[in-house]
């Protein structure tokens, strides 16, 4: 079948969205491809359709778990064998499904970047038919993007290995630096831009001057009455206006980074199905979601780039209906931006001392690598260290660019058990210690691996398995763990921060001080542009955004704040 056909098939369309077959063709074709899409573009099919023509699987760089699970869902319901690769895997698992990766019939793998990395990924990735790589967010990649992730360097690497398999790199938002950017780390063998205007005709943007934005947010929501976002700058703030929705009678609820990820999957389902009108969110909500009917996105703070504003806006109207997009400012936001926006770059020197008492406090000594991710608790450390809250955050970027470091501040960790004794020791144990039989037993038919490595485990499964309550199977991994019997791990509430590489001495810490000035002067031109999007009186909203990513149009969008005011003072 072509392209065309599969469309129709599976999909049920009869036709193809603008640029979709010309990138499809460009990928059938095995030429590197950046394309630009607005979001709702239809970026998925873009790599869907051309690993379904060829042989072999579709190899996709994912940076959420829920948007993959949703793709591994719906491509399920098509009949395609699809599988993710993430962090709530335990190595067996991960080892299973790489294992059908080779030998099934397998025609999509999701990972996440971070997995690019590990070894057993490496080893088995050699044994497949890879017949492309798909790069979502591709903006991450970029040194200049407004969602920077190191992780993303890697796929250079993965690259120089599958160094015959077309890439297609795909994102809503990329200027020219970070277009050429993300090029030039993915190793494109040669420059191939397909960029789709991102002008939105239905997606009024507006910005109202406001001392009382509370009062403003509840007037929007009772005017517009649909399904609506609302995004706030802490997690803090996230429950604070949610439970304040709610006093008013609004079906609302909160989301950030920091909830369990069963929590986030549960809000997001609730959510997507029209049970929870309004999600009151941190940047951390939205990238793929594809909800087609929210009408009102509203900002109650000031975002850093025009990038992240515009993606975040654009989650409005992905239906092509009208639909609003808000920003609630005043002159404090602009203030409180400036004074962030020290803080954001400590001196490079501060970051050094905070990656070194980062290692004393979690005891890893110099040339030391601990084998995995260690609990840290970030206001202790910065109460103890007396470092702002916003100066450790913005140090561990640093820290993480120079690939120092990875902080995970999800508080989702898992609890994880290795066997310290040979099975042989593990036997006579057994037949001494005849009431810790059922649950070793478990653990060494359930994990292959149990006596090399750690695996991950869910201590109610075990208790139902065995028997015994949940409080009973984790006093007996304790007392096992109490006789070195085996290594147990329980889980927490706290971030994580693992060493990925030995630590270092004070004067061996490298970061690029060159490219530390550079990025600060491009993110201070972004905060500039900003301030200049919400203090501009006179052009268009939406004209003012599309010249920043190079777009040139003549005609105003007739339905932004300023162009409706345009139209009145005419009257």
């Amino acid at each position: 079948m072509n392209s065309l056909e599969i469309l129709k098939k599976y999909w049920g369309y009869n036709q193809f969205r603008i640029h979709q077959e010309k990138i499809i063709n460009n990928i059938l074709d095995s030429r590197d491809t950046l394309a630009i899409l607005p979001t709702g573009g239809g970026k998925t099919l873009c790599y869907q359709i051309p690993a379904l023509i060829n042989n072999g699987i579709c190899l996709v760089i994912s940076p959420l778990i829920s948007l993959m699970q949703d793709q591994i869902s719906y491509l399920t319901t098509k009949g395609f064998i699809s599988h993710s690769l993430n962090s709530h895997l335990s190595v067996n698992e991960i080892e299973r499904i790489l294992n059908n990766c080779i030998y099934g019939k397998v025609k999509f793998l999701y990972v996440t970047p971070e997995k690019l990395k590990e070894k057993l990924f490496i080893d088995k990735l050699g044994l497949m038919k890879i017949n492309l790589i798909a790069v979502d967010e591709a903006h991450c990649i970029s040194q200049w993007g407004h969602d920077f992730r190191p992780a993303y360097r890697d796929i250079g690497t993965l690259r120089e290995k599958l160094n015959k398999v077309p890439v297609l790199a795909l994102t809503a938002t990329a200027n020219k630096v970070i277009a050429e950017d993300i090029e030039e780390n993915l190793l494109f063998k040669k420059s191939n831009i397909i960029r789709c205007s991102l002008q939105r005709k239905n997606l009024s943007l507006n910005v109202n001057k406001t001392n009382d934005k509370i009062n403003h947010l509840i007037y929007l929501l009772n005017k517009i009455k649909s399904s609506a976002i609302v995004y706030v700058d802490t997690r803090r703030k996230t429950k604070e206006i949610s439970n304040l929705l709610i006093k008013n009678n609004f079906s609302a609820d909160y989301y950030h980074a920091g909830l369990e990820f069963r929590q986030k999957e549960e809000i997001q389902k609730k959510w997507s199905s029209n049970q929870i009108r309004i999600i009151v969110a941190t940047s951390a909500f939205g990238m793929g979601i594809n909800k087609k009917d929210v009408k009102l996105v509203v900002h109650l703070f000031l975002p850093s780039t025009i990038e992240e504003y515009f993606q975040q806006a654009g989650r409005a109207g992905r239906n092509g209906e009208k639909a609003y997009a808000v920003l609630l400012a005043n002159n404090s936001d602009i203030i409180k931006q400036k004074k962030l926006f020290k803080l954001k770059y400590p001196k490079i020197n501060d970051i050094k001392l905070i990656y070194e008492s980062i290692a004393s406090s979690l005891h890893v000594a110099i040339n030391e690598k601990p084998d995995y991710p260690l609990s840290f608790n970030i206001s202790v450390f910065c109460s103890t260290h007396r470092i702002e809250i916003i100066k450790f955050y913005h140090s561990i970027m640093y820290l993480e660019k120079a690939e120092l470091i990875k902080f995970n501040f999800s508080n989702n960790t898992r609890s994880k058990v290795k066997f310290l004794v040979s099975r042989t020791s593990i036997y006579k144990f057994q037949i001494a210690n005849k009431e810790y039989d059922k649950i070793l037993q478990f653990m060494l038919r359930k994990f292959e691996n149990i006596v090399n490595e750690y695996n991950y485990i869910n201590e109610q499964k075990i208790a139902k398995e065995i028997n015994k309550t949940e409080k009973q199977v984790k006093g007996i991994l304790l007392k096992l763990n109490k006789l070195e019997i085996l290594s147990y791990e329980t889980s927490n509430n706290l971030p994580t921060i693992q060493f990925l590489k030995p630590r270092l001495n004070l004067e061996n810490i490298r970061i690029n001080h060159k490219l530390y000035e550079k990025r600060k002067k491009i993110d201070f031109n972004n905060l500039l542009l900003m301030i200049n999007y919400i203090v501009e009186q006179k052009k268009c909203r939406n004209k003012l955004i599309l010249e920043h990513f190079e777009e040139k149009f003549a005609e105003d969008c007739g339905i932004c704040d300023i162009c409706v005011n345009k139209y009145k003072d005419k009257q």
